[in-house]
């Protein structure tokens, strides 16, 4: 099936209409609250939505959550920019992975850079330092304290 599109103009902007949309789902297996909180603190992040287990109409099959997990979070959802992440506790067995994969965030400035940087970093893990490269006045790459991997960069 193909899906039309087309665009409109206004205030002098494209916008894409029946598009399909791309969202990084996160499992954050049994820490998804800390880090929403640790988002929302150091990136702004806006809370959309927070579902629970415990708050599911409809109790879960046998075997889909841990005993105990009621209040772990079934779904979230933030928006961090313009941009919409979804987010999970997931099977809450401790041991997220996030591999192949980073989250590129554009800050607007080199400040916004070393700022969002050293707030990714703490408890993290520094890939690439943050530094002046070929393609942008900053860039650098760091591991949050929950492995998830990030790209910060400043558009030349």
């Amino acid at each position: 099936m193909l899906i039309s599109t087309y665009f409109v103009k206004t205030n002098m902007r494209f916008e894409r209409k029946d598009a399909m949309e791309i969202q990084p789902y996160l499992f954050f297996d049994g820490r998804c609250e800390e880090a929403v909180e640790f988002y929302r603190k150091n990136l702004g992040a806006q809370v959309i939505a927070l579902l629970r287990w415990k708050d599911c109409p409809d109790t879960p099959p046998p075997g889909t959550i841990p005993p105990g997990s009621e209040n772990k979070i079934m779904h979230a959802s933030i928006r961090i920019g313009d941009t919409g992440i979804l987010a999970s506790d997931g099977q809450c067995q401790g041991k997220s992975s996030f591999q192949g994969f980073g989250l590129s965030l554009t800050v607007p400035d080199e400040a916004a850079a070393d700022r969002t940087f050293a707030a990714l970093g703490d408890g993290g893990q520094v890939q690439m330092p943050l530094a002046k490269t070929f393609f942008s006045p900053r860039f650098g790459m760091v591991a949050d304290k929950f492995g998830v991997s990030w790209m910060v960069y400043v558009a030349p």
